[in-house]
């Protein structure tokens, strides 16, 4: 489970292989979620509320970059970085 960013204690990572429609996985503490790319939907898990804000709003910056990586990860090519939330 390659990852592409961390920030504010968040690890957002990519799975290859992963199942649609295309998401990225945020872990926080021992809590994590599978987050859509294109509108932000809770797929699985949960996270804080403000933490759940925060995510969104990287998502909305990165979704372009996301999406990429997406492509990447189904055919199992290495994932770019991606920029933390500042």
């Amino acid at each position: 489970m390659p990852i592409v960013s961390r920030f504010l204690g968040i690890i957002i990572t990519m799975y290859y292989n992963d199942h649609a429609p295309p998401h990225f996985h945020a872990r926080y503490g021992d809590q994590e979620a599978a987050v859509a790319i294109d509108n932000g939907e809770i797929l699985a898990g949960r996270l804080p509320p403000r933490v759940l804000g925060l995510i969104q709003e990287w998502r909305e910056v990165h979704r372009h970059e996301l999406l990429e990586n997406w492509h990447l990860a189904s055919q199992h090519k290495i994932l770019k970085p991606i920029e933390p939330l500042i």
